[in-house]
Protein backbone atom coordinates (compact mmCIF):
# COMPACT_ATOMS: atom_id res chain seq x y z
CA UNK A 1 0.00 0.00 0.00
CA UNK A 2 1.50 3.39 -0.94
CA UNK A 3 2.23 5.50 2.20
CA UNK A 4 -0.28 7.89 3.67
CA UNK A 5 0.70 11.72 3.00
CA UNK A 6 0.44 13.61 5.39
CA UNK A 7 -1.38 17.10 5.27
CA UNK A 8 0.77 20.02 4.80
CA UNK A 9 0.71 22.89 7.84
CA UNK A 10 -1.35 25.51 7.11
CA UNK A 11 0.73 28.44 7.41
CA UNK A 12 -0.49 31.14 10.71
CA UNK A 13 -2.36 34.09 9.74
CA UNK A 14 0.14 37.47 9.33
CA UNK A 15 -0.79 40.00 11.82
CA UNK A 16 -2.07 43.10 9.64
CA UNK A 17 -0.36 46.33 9.97
CA UNK A 18 -2.10 48.82 11.75
CA UNK A 19 -3.33 51.28 9.61
CA UNK A 20 -1.75 54.77 10.21
CA UNK A 21 -3.61 57.77 10.97
CA UNK A 22 -4.90 59.84 8.20
CA UNK A 23 -3.85 63.07 8.59
CA UNK A 24 -6.27 66.19 9.17
CA UNK A 25 -7.87 67.63 6.00
CA UNK A 26 -6.10 70.22 4.54
CA UNK A 27 -7.61 73.58 6.15
CA UNK A 28 -9.40 71.97 9.06
CA UNK A 29 -6.66 72.38 11.58
CA UNK A 30 -6.16 69.57 14.13
CA UNK A 31 -8.67 67.26 15.63
CA UNK A 32 -10.20 68.52 19.23
CA UNK A 33 -7.87 66.89 22.16
CA UNK A 34 -10.19 64.30 24.18
CA UNK A 35 -11.90 65.40 27.29
CA UNK A 36 -10.51 64.63 30.71
CA UNK A 37 -12.02 61.53 31.85
CA UNK A 38 -12.39 62.86 35.11
CA UNK A 39 -13.45 66.74 36.08
CA UNK A 40 -11.26 68.69 38.57
CA UNK A 41 -12.58 70.52 41.71
CA UNK A 42 -10.90 73.33 40.36
CA UNK A 43 -12.39 72.57 36.64
CA UNK A 44 -16.29 72.75 37.71
CA UNK A 45 -15.84 75.85 40.23
CA UNK A 46 -14.08 77.96 37.17
CA UNK A 47 -17.27 76.31 35.12
CA UNK A 48 -19.63 77.91 37.21
CA UNK A 49 -18.39 80.82 37.96
CA UNK A 50 -17.65 80.94 34.71
CA UNK A 51 -21.52 80.37 33.94
CA UNK A 52 -22.49 83.16 36.83
CA UNK A 53 -20.83 85.94 35.45
CA UNK A 54 -22.06 85.20 31.97
CA UNK A 55 -25.89 85.24 33.54
CA UNK A 56 -24.34 88.79 35.03
CA UNK A 57 -22.99 90.69 32.26
CA UNK A 58 -26.17 89.57 30.05
CA UNK A 59 -28.37 90.65 32.63
CA UNK A 60 -26.58 94.04 32.74
CA UNK A 61 -25.76 94.25 29.19
CA UNK A 62 -29.87 93.40 28.29
CA UNK A 63 -31.10 94.85 31.25
CA UNK A 64 -33.24 97.61 29.19
CA UNK A 65 -34.72 95.27 26.61
CA UNK A 66 -35.08 91.93 29.04
CA UNK A 67 -38.31 93.56 30.88
CA UNK A 68 -41.07 91.93 29.14
CA UNK A 69 -39.11 88.91 28.89
CA UNK A 70 -38.63 88.18 32.34
CA UNK A 71 -42.81 89.38 32.69
CA UNK A 72 -43.56 86.74 30.19
CA UNK A 73 -41.50 84.05 31.93
CA UNK A 74 -43.59 84.99 35.36
CA UNK A 75 -46.50 84.72 33.40
CA UNK A 76 -45.49 81.24 32.13
CA UNK A 77 -44.01 79.49 34.93
CA UNK A 78 -47.89 81.42 37.00
CA UNK A 79 -50.16 79.54 34.21
CA UNK A 80 -47.80 76.42 33.62
CA UNK A 81 -50.09 74.08 36.33
CA UNK A 82 -53.63 75.06 34.80
CA UNK A 83 -51.55 74.67 31.14
CA UNK A 84 -51.06 71.07 32.66
CA UNK A 85 -54.25 70.17 34.00
CA UNK A 86 -55.79 71.15 30.34
CA UNK A 87 -53.21 69.12 28.61
CA UNK A 88 -54.31 66.07 30.86
CA UNK A 89 -57.84 66.82 30.32
CA UNK A 90 -57.55 65.98 26.89
CA UNK A 91 -56.75 69.82 25.70
CA UNK A 92 -53.69 70.05 22.99
CA UNK A 93 -50.80 72.33 25.33
CA UNK A 94 -50.37 74.81 22.57
CA UNK A 95 -54.42 75.10 22.21
CA UNK A 96 -54.19 75.01 26.30
CA UNK A 97 -51.53 77.70 26.78
CA UNK A 98 -53.06 79.50 23.69
CA UNK A 99 -55.93 79.93 25.81
CA UNK A 100 -54.97 80.98 29.15
CA UNK A 101 -52.33 83.95 27.43
CA UNK A 102 -55.20 85.06 25.64
CA UNK A 103 -57.85 85.28 28.71
CA UNK A 104 -55.15 86.67 31.04
CA UNK A 105 -54.44 89.67 28.37
CA UNK A 106 -57.99 90.35 28.32
CA UNK A 107 -58.81 90.62 31.81
CA UNK A 108 -55.39 92.88 32.15
CA UNK A 109 -56.67 95.15 29.17
CA UNK A 110 -60.13 94.85 30.81
CA UNK A 111 -59.31 95.85 33.85
CA UNK A 112 -57.06 99.01 32.23
CA UNK A 113 -59.78 100.09 30.26
CA UNK A 114 -62.55 100.10 32.98
CA UNK A 115 -60.15 101.24 35.86
CA UNK A 116 -58.07 104.01 34.82
CA UNK A 117 -60.72 106.54 33.27
CA UNK A 118 -62.02 105.89 37.10
CA UNK A 119 -58.46 106.31 39.03
CA UNK A 120 -58.16 110.08 36.67
CA UNK A 121 -61.66 111.29 37.50
CA UNK A 122 -59.81 110.54 41.41
CA UNK A 123 -56.98 112.11 40.01
CA UNK A 124 -58.80 115.15 39.38
CA UNK A 125 -61.25 115.14 42.01
CA UNK A 126 -57.55 115.18 44.29
CA UNK A 127 -56.39 118.41 42.53
CA UNK A 128 -59.29 120.17 42.97
CA UNK A 129 -59.61 119.47 46.51
CA UNK A 130 -56.07 119.26 47.55
CA UNK A 131 -56.11 122.82 49.21
CA UNK A 132 -59.33 122.12 51.20
CA UNK A 133 -57.56 118.83 52.54
CA UNK A 134 -54.54 120.46 53.95
CA UNK A 135 -56.84 123.00 55.37
CA UNK A 136 -58.83 120.44 57.08
CA UNK A 137 -56.33 118.23 58.26
CA UNK A 138 -54.86 121.77 59.78
CA UNK A 139 -57.81 122.61 60.92
CA UNK A 140 -58.07 118.96 62.70
CA UNK A 141 -54.58 118.71 64.20
CA UNK A 142 -55.23 122.38 65.61
CA UNK A 143 -58.15 120.93 67.50
CA UNK A 144 -56.57 117.83 68.91
CA UNK A 145 -53.08 119.80 70.40
CA UNK A 146 -55.48 122.64 71.56
CA UNK A 147 -57.58 119.74 73.33
CA UNK A 148 -54.35 118.07 74.87
CA UNK A 149 -53.23 122.01 75.83
CA UNK A 150 -56.15 121.64 77.70
CA UNK A 151 -55.83 119.00 79.90
CA UNK A 152 -52.44 118.58 80.44
CA UNK A 153 -52.01 122.36 80.14
CA UNK A 154 -50.56 125.28 78.18
CA UNK A 155 -46.64 124.35 79.38
CA UNK A 156 -47.49 120.87 77.61
CA UNK A 157 -47.68 122.02 74.24
CA UNK A 158 -45.82 125.18 72.99
CA UNK A 159 -47.67 127.42 70.89
CA UNK A 160 -45.05 127.32 67.80
CA UNK A 161 -44.74 123.83 68.59
CA UNK A 162 -48.17 123.71 67.47
CA UNK A 163 -48.16 125.92 64.34
CA UNK A 164 -45.13 123.95 63.31
CA UNK A 165 -46.73 120.48 63.53
CA UNK A 166 -50.09 121.32 61.73
CA UNK A 167 -47.74 122.95 58.81
CA UNK A 168 -46.17 120.02 58.57
CA UNK A 169 -49.14 117.93 58.21
CA UNK A 170 -50.79 119.84 55.94
CA UNK A 171 -46.84 119.57 53.72
CA UNK A 172 -47.55 115.92 53.70
CA UNK A 173 -50.75 115.94 52.79
CA UNK A 174 -49.52 117.89 49.87
CA UNK A 175 -46.65 115.94 49.28
CA UNK A 176 -48.75 112.74 48.71
CA UNK A 177 -51.26 114.06 46.94
CA UNK A 178 -48.93 115.12 44.38
CA UNK A 179 -47.16 112.08 44.35
CA UNK A 180 -50.13 110.16 43.83
CA UNK A 181 -51.73 112.50 40.80
CA UNK A 182 -47.88 112.31 38.99
CA UNK A 183 -48.18 108.66 39.58
CA UNK A 184 -51.55 107.37 37.98
CA UNK A 185 -50.85 110.06 35.73
CA UNK A 186 -47.88 108.63 34.31
CA UNK A 187 -47.82 105.46 34.92
CA UNK A 188 -49.09 103.86 31.86
CA UNK A 189 -46.47 106.17 30.03
CA UNK A 190 -43.78 104.48 32.06
CA UNK A 191 -44.29 101.43 30.32
CA UNK A 192 -43.68 100.83 26.58
CA UNK A 193 -47.08 99.76 25.67
CA UNK A 194 -46.16 97.91 22.94
CA UNK A 195 -43.84 96.03 24.68
CA UNK A 196 -46.33 94.97 27.16
CA UNK A 197 -49.10 95.02 25.22
CA UNK A 198 -47.70 92.98 21.93
CA UNK A 199 -44.34 91.00 23.23
CA UNK A 200 -44.87 90.12 26.55
CA UNK A 201 -48.41 87.31 25.74
CA UNK A 202 -46.56 86.32 22.33
CA UNK A 203 -43.43 85.29 24.51
CA UNK A 204 -45.34 84.09 27.58
CA UNK A 205 -46.95 81.91 25.18
CA UNK A 206 -44.54 80.16 23.63
CA UNK A 207 -42.68 80.16 26.60
CA UNK A 208 -46.04 78.03 28.42
CA UNK A 209 -46.56 75.98 25.39
CA UNK A 210 -42.31 74.54 25.30
CA UNK A 211 -41.99 74.81 29.19
CA UNK A 212 -42.21 70.53 29.66
CA UNK A 213 -39.13 70.30 26.67
CA UNK A 214 -37.24 73.81 28.04
CA UNK A 215 -37.37 71.37 31.51
CA UNK A 216 -36.23 68.59 29.80
CA UNK A 217 -33.61 70.19 28.15
CA UNK A 218 -31.96 71.81 30.92
CA UNK A 219 -32.27 68.02 33.01
CA UNK A 220 -30.05 66.87 30.33
CA UNK A 221 -27.60 69.52 30.64
CA UNK A 222 -26.87 69.02 33.85
CA UNK A 223 -23.87 67.35 35.44
CA UNK A 224 -24.75 63.88 35.66
CA UNK A 225 -22.25 64.16 38.94
CA UNK A 226 -24.25 66.32 40.51
CA UNK A 227 -27.74 65.88 38.95
CA UNK A 228 -29.75 64.69 41.89
CA UNK A 229 -28.63 66.89 44.04
CA UNK A 230 -29.28 70.24 41.25
CA UNK A 231 -32.79 68.35 40.92
CA UNK A 232 -33.24 68.27 44.46
CA UNK A 233 -32.32 72.07 44.99
CA UNK A 234 -34.45 73.01 41.84
CA UNK A 235 -37.48 71.02 43.25
CA UNK A 236 -37.04 72.73 46.71
CA UNK A 237 -36.71 76.45 44.78
CA UNK A 238 -40.40 75.35 42.81
CA UNK A 239 -41.65 74.35 46.26
CA UNK A 240 -40.83 78.09 47.66
CA UNK A 241 -41.23 80.71 44.91
CA UNK A 242 -44.55 78.87 43.70
CA UNK A 243 -46.05 79.04 46.93
CA UNK A 244 -44.83 82.54 47.79
CA UNK A 245 -45.92 84.01 44.11
CA UNK A 246 -48.72 82.63 43.33
CA UNK A 247 -50.17 82.84 46.90
CA UNK A 248 -49.00 86.16 47.29
CA UNK A 249 -50.38 87.37 43.88
CA UNK A 250 -54.08 85.89 45.37
CA UNK A 251 -53.39 87.62 48.13
CA UNK A 252 -52.72 91.37 46.75
CA UNK A 253 -55.82 90.92 44.12
CA UNK A 254 -58.10 89.85 47.25
CA UNK A 255 -57.23 92.72 49.17
CA UNK A 256 -57.15 95.29 46.67
CA UNK A 257 -60.59 94.36 45.81
CA UNK A 258 -61.59 94.30 49.81
CA UNK A 259 -60.06 97.81 50.50
CA UNK A 260 -61.28 99.61 47.32
CA UNK A 261 -64.40 98.23 47.94
CA UNK A 262 -64.57 98.87 51.62
CA UNK A 263 -63.11 102.54 51.64
CA UNK A 264 -65.35 103.28 48.64
CA UNK A 265 -68.16 102.13 50.96
CA UNK A 266 -67.69 103.94 53.89
CA UNK A 267 -67.39 107.81 51.55
CA UNK A 268 -63.65 107.95 50.88
CA UNK A 269 -63.52 109.72 48.11
CA UNK A 270 -60.61 108.52 46.94
CA UNK A 271 -61.15 105.14 48.50
CA UNK A 272 -60.79 102.99 45.19
CA UNK A 273 -57.47 104.57 44.36
CA UNK A 274 -56.41 104.39 48.17
CA UNK A 275 -58.06 100.99 48.00
CA UNK A 276 -55.92 99.23 44.93
CA UNK A 277 -52.95 101.05 45.95
CA UNK A 278 -52.52 99.06 49.11
CA UNK A 279 -53.67 95.57 47.87
CA UNK A 280 -51.02 95.96 44.75
CA UNK A 281 -48.10 96.67 47.52
CA UNK A 282 -49.40 94.03 49.69
CA UNK A 283 -46.79 92.24 47.65
CA UNK A 284 -43.82 93.70 49.59
CA UNK A 285 -44.65 92.71 53.25
CA UNK A 286 -46.57 95.41 55.77
CA UNK A 287 -45.38 98.01 53.61
CA UNK A 288 -48.55 97.86 51.30
CA UNK A 289 -50.87 98.09 54.48
CA UNK A 290 -48.84 100.64 56.34
CA UNK A 291 -48.58 103.11 53.47
CA UNK A 292 -52.50 102.18 52.55
CA UNK A 293 -53.53 103.28 56.46
CA UNK A 294 -51.32 106.34 56.59
CA UNK A 295 -52.44 107.84 53.19
CA UNK A 296 -56.29 106.74 53.68
CA UNK A 297 -56.11 107.83 57.34
CA UNK A 298 -54.76 111.43 56.25
CA UNK A 299 -57.14 111.47 53.50
CA UNK A 300 -60.06 110.49 55.90
CA UNK A 301 -58.95 112.98 58.14
CA UNK A 302 -59.07 116.11 55.35
CA UNK A 303 -62.32 115.00 54.26
CA UNK A 304 -64.49 114.33 56.97
CA UNK A 305 -62.82 116.57 59.45
CA UNK A 306 -63.71 114.67 62.61
CA UNK A 307 -62.55 111.55 63.99
CA UNK A 308 -65.50 109.57 63.58
CA UNK A 309 -64.63 108.65 59.92
CA UNK A 310 -60.70 108.67 60.86
CA UNK A 311 -61.41 105.83 63.46
CA UNK A 312 -64.35 104.07 60.56
CA UNK A 313 -61.33 103.85 58.26
CA UNK A 314 -58.97 102.48 60.97
CA UNK A 315 -61.45 99.77 61.69
CA UNK A 316 -61.42 98.92 57.99
CA UNK A 317 -57.89 98.22 57.85
CA UNK A 318 -58.03 96.42 61.08
CA UNK A 319 -60.69 93.74 60.04
CA UNK A 320 -58.70 93.49 56.81
CA UNK A 321 -55.07 92.71 58.63
CA UNK A 322 -57.13 89.84 60.67
CA UNK A 323 -58.61 88.45 57.43
CA UNK A 324 -55.52 88.44 55.66
CA UNK A 325 -53.11 87.30 58.31
CA UNK A 326 -55.83 84.37 60.10
CA UNK A 327 -57.67 83.82 56.77
CA UNK A 328 -56.26 84.15 53.18
CA UNK A 329 -52.51 83.27 54.56
CA UNK A 330 -53.13 80.50 56.58
CA UNK A 331 -54.95 78.61 53.64
CA UNK A 332 -53.35 80.14 50.75
CA UNK A 333 -49.73 80.10 51.81
CA UNK A 334 -49.72 78.07 55.29
CA UNK A 335 -46.31 76.94 56.73
CA UNK A 336 -44.60 76.11 53.06
CA UNK A 337 -43.30 79.89 52.41
CA UNK A 338 -39.59 79.84 53.58
CA UNK A 339 -39.24 83.42 52.85
CA UNK A 340 -38.91 85.86 56.01
CA UNK A 341 -40.46 88.80 55.28
CA UNK A 342 -37.22 91.36 55.83
CA UNK A 343 -35.28 88.90 53.47
CA UNK A 344 -38.14 89.66 50.78
CA UNK A 345 -38.03 93.24 51.88
CA UNK A 346 -34.24 93.79 51.50
CA UNK A 347 -34.33 91.78 47.67
CA UNK A 348 -37.23 93.87 46.32
CA UNK A 349 -35.50 96.93 47.52
CA UNK A 350 -32.02 96.21 46.36
CA UNK A 351 -33.43 94.40 43.05
CA UNK A 352 -34.90 97.22 42.17
CA UNK A 353 -32.33 99.78 43.34
CA UNK A 354 -29.66 97.49 41.07
CA UNK A 355 -32.45 97.24 38.05
CA UNK A 356 -35.31 98.97 38.21
CA UNK A 357 -38.26 97.27 37.77
CA UNK A 358 -36.67 94.34 35.83
CA UNK A 359 -34.43 94.12 38.92
CA UNK A 360 -38.09 93.79 41.47
CA UNK A 361 -39.22 91.34 38.45
CA UNK A 362 -35.89 89.35 39.66
CA UNK A 363 -35.87 89.84 43.50
CA UNK A 364 -38.18 87.07 44.97
CA UNK A 365 -36.96 84.01 42.43
CA UNK A 366 -33.35 85.34 43.19
CA UNK A 367 -33.76 85.94 47.07
CA UNK A 368 -35.74 82.31 46.79
CA UNK A 369 -33.07 80.43 44.97
CA UNK A 370 -30.53 82.05 47.28
CA UNK A 371 -32.20 80.44 50.43
CA UNK A 372 -32.68 77.26 49.15
CA UNK A 373 -28.48 77.05 48.28
CA UNK A 374 -28.20 78.76 51.87
CA UNK A 375 -30.25 75.86 54.02
CA UNK A 376 -28.76 73.56 52.07
CA UNK A 377 -24.80 74.50 52.51
CA UNK A 378 -25.95 75.03 55.82
CA UNK A 379 -27.13 71.12 56.42
CA UNK A 380 -23.90 70.23 55.00
CA UNK A 381 -22.12 72.14 57.44
CA UNK A 382 -23.82 70.79 60.16
CA UNK A 383 -23.77 67.60 59.14
CA UNK A 384 -19.27 67.81 58.63
CA UNK A 385 -16.60 67.14 60.74
CA UNK A 386 -15.94 70.32 60.47
CA UNK A 387 -19.05 71.05 62.81
CA UNK A 388 -19.25 67.45 64.40
CA UNK A 389 -15.59 66.81 65.31
CA UNK A 390 -15.11 67.51 68.89
CA UNK A 391 -12.34 69.86 70.32
CA UNK A 392 -9.34 68.08 71.19
CA UNK A 393 -8.61 67.95 74.94
CA UNK A 394 -5.02 67.92 76.03
CA UNK A 395 -3.26 64.72 78.04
Amino acid sequence: MPPERRPEPVPAPRPRAEAAPHPPPPGRGRPYPAAPRVATRAQRLGLALGVLLVLLFGLWLFSPILTPFVLAASIAYFLHPLATRLERLGLPRSLASLLLVLALTMAALLCVLLLYPLLLAQVTTLLQRLPGYVIGIGAAMREALDALSDRFGPEFMDTRLQELAVGQAGAIVSFLGTALARLIGSGIALFNVFLLVAVTPVVAFYLLRDWPRMLLRIDAWLPRRSAATLRQLARDMDRVLSAWLRGQLICCGILAVYYATALSAVGLELGLTVGLMAGILSFIPYVGSITGLITALLLALAQFGTWDGVLTVFAVFVFGQLVEGYIIYPRLLGNRVELHAVWVIFALFAGGVAFGFLGVLLAVPMAAAIGVVARYWLRRYLESPLYLDPPRTGT
